[in-house]
């Protein structure tokens, strides 16, 4: 169900468990990526909602949400962690997806008592972005949203998923996703990541394009307590493109917190 909560005088929307939210041992916080909303995470959400409590958020300025974007990722990362405030969830596990996977990083540089560990999704110690996607976002931005949705799935997957991702992306006010993209393109974590010492997972479709798995590899070679994990037959948006093999990983992954919390 979705739920609304205030932060920083603004109503967030969150998709939470539409019983027991809070009740559970463990619980999952999913961050999209730039111009998206808490529906990317719709296989995780029904395959999953039964086990953790579940927090899908939308960030201010995207899908339900009011507010307005962030340009920063410092500006996200401190939002989020006045998000938690909020939520006053135990053993929360931040799960993000391209801009959410590098809110995720800094806020385990930042934050780290706050959280039991973090799931990067097609991320990166950077995350550069192309100038003219910049330019053409601006001149050309239906063509452009086609493009960036286009590159976002394997190619065997364009079929079942570039409408509904187009649809989605379009929906979004543009000014928003030349913020989250900019936060992006300016974002560096690569001399503090060694500092993370919470337990890390860092997730990539073997054929994203975005955010290619060599990214994914540097961040798992980086944390002391991080593993890699790569799914076939998956682009950038792996989480919707093989959700099985994900919630897979994803239900390993926070067994072997549970192991050590419970």
């Amino acid at each position: 169900m979705l739920k609304y909560f205030d932060v920083e005088s603004s109503k967030i929307a969150c998709w939470v468990n539409g019983s027991n939210f809070g009740e559970h041992k463990q619980s999952l916080v999913f961050i999209h990526g730039s111009g998206g909303d808490h529906s990317a995470w719709a296989n995780q959400y029904a395959g999953l909602h039964k086990h953790y409590n579940i927090a899908a958020v939308d960030l201010p300025g995207h899908g339900s949400s009011e507010g307005s974007g962030k340009s920063e990722i410092e500006s996200y990362c401190l939002w989020v962690k006045n998000l938690l405030d909020v939520l006053q969830l135990k053993n929360v596990i931040l799960v993000g997806h391209s801009l959410g996977a590098a809110i995720n990083l800094q806020f385990a540089i930042k934050y780290p008592q706050a959280i039991s560990g973090i799931v990067t999704v097609g991320g990166g110690m950077k995350m550069p972005v192309n100038p003219a996607i910049f330019e053409f976002l601006k001149t050309n931005p239906v063509d452009s949203i086609e493009l960036i949705c286009k590159f976002s799935v394997a190619k065997k997957n364009r079929e079942k998923f570039m409408e509904p991702l187009i649809k989605s992306l379009a929906q979004t006010q543009l000014d928003v996703l030349q913020g989250d993209l900019s936060a992006c393109d300016k974002f560096d974590v690569s001399s503090e990541i060694s500092n993370i010492s919470l337990k890390a997972l860092a997730i990539c479709g073997a054929e994203d394009k975005m955010t290619p798995p060599e990214f994914s590899r540097q961040i798992s070679e980086s944390i002391s307590r991080a593993k890699l994990c790569l799914i076939e037959g998956a682009g950038h948006m792996v989480m919707m493109e093989q959700p099985e093999e994900f919630n897979e990983a994803l239900n390993n992954f926070t067994a072997s917190i549970a192991d050590k919390i419970l």
